[in-house]
């Protein structure tokens, strides 16, 4: 596939584990609407914080893109620096090629540069990239992964949402967020607000259960986040409209709504928005598409024998 680099100027490197890779597609589908070039590789014209998701590992912003070694030569070498300011050239291992072929590529290029190389604390990162023939360079972006630390929470439980599930599913279901309301009608452990709340959305909750709005409570007030966005209540119950949610059923180890609970549910969800992020245990395609939704796409993650199924529903 032939590229417009001036046109997809945003090269976005991810990883992700085989029993979240249906979730990572589908979450970068929905964030940058890009081209995969290679497993690993995602070329876009989105720009977005590559700490938004749990799988982008950075971002090289494309300066310069050719075929030719000598022209990426000529343009590293006018790249700009002050005085003592100094850099750091990378070539991920997502882009392709041996260690060797990678490392020489880097040495090419990164002797032409006139900062002062750093390998350890430089001002400036720069990716370079290898695909097809084509080489790209650009600044490189790396994600900030101060999301892992909320791993650890005073208030959890075993089937709750991981971490990296929960901040998934809210950027699936606002993926471009400014002046959104975004709900979590089973809030649990607020998960999934705390994601939202780190990225900057306007997030609200609430849960059945006095003991997950405790909970919630407690989370939020942890990481330094208003704990008045979640109420008790019965989202059957809610009033008003949002731009966007994120529902992940209610259910437990012993026992799984009625089919009359869940219609109710999922009838109340479409009610309060137009588009929602829905997470089930169970196969509720049925019951989704009987309360008005349309679902768009969908991915399976698995933990141990434990699977949950994630529904992206207009």
């Amino acid at each position: 596939m032939r590229m417009d680099y001036i046109e997809t100027p945003y090269l976005y490197i991810y990883r992700s584990h085989e029993n979240e890779s249906g979730l990572c597609s589908l979450e970068l589908d929905v964030l940058l609407q890009g081209n995969v070039l290679s497993p690993g590789l995602v070329i876009a014209r989105e720009k977005i914080d590559p700490g938004r998701s749990p799988f982008i590992l950075g971002r090289i912003d494309i300066q310069c893109a050719s075929e030719s070694l000598g022209a990426i030569g000529e343009f590293a070498a006018s790249i700009g620096f002050e005085a003592g300011e100094t850099f750091k050239l990378i070539c991920p291992k997502e882009g392709g090629g041996t260690f060797e072929e990678r490392k020489e590529l880097e040495r090419a290029v990164g002797r032409r540069m006139t900062g002062t190389a750093d390998l350890r604390s430089p001002d400036r990162v720069f990716g370079l990239v290898k695909h097809n023939g084509v080489i790209m360079l650009g600044e490189y972006h790396e994600s900030d992964r101060s999301w892992q630390a909320r791993k650890l929470k005073p208030h959890n439980y075993s089937t709750g949402l991981s971490v990296a599930l929960a901040r998934s599913a809210v950027n699936i279901a606002a993926p471009r967020p400014e002046g959104l309301r975004v709900l979590d009608p089973c809030c649990g452990m607020g998960s999934v607000l705390i994601e939202g709340l780190s990225m900057g959305m306007d997030m609200t909750g609430c849960d059945l259960n006095p003991l997950a709005v405790r909970g919630a409570k407690g989370n939020l007030r942890h990481f330094g986040y208003p704990e008045h966005i979640v109420t008790l209540g019965d989202m059957r119950n809610l009033s008003g409209s949002y731009d966007a949610a994120v529902l992940d059923m209610p259910y437990n180890l012993c026992s799984v709504l009625s089919p009359a609970d869940t219609r109710e549910l999922l009838e109340a969800l479409r009610r309060l928005t137009g588009r929602a992020v829905i997470i089930s245990t169970q196969p509720v395609q049925a019951s989704i598409a009987a309360a008005g939704f349309e679902i768009k796409g969908g991915c399976t993650v698995s933990k141990g024998t434990f699977k949950r199924s994630l529904w992206l529903c207009l």
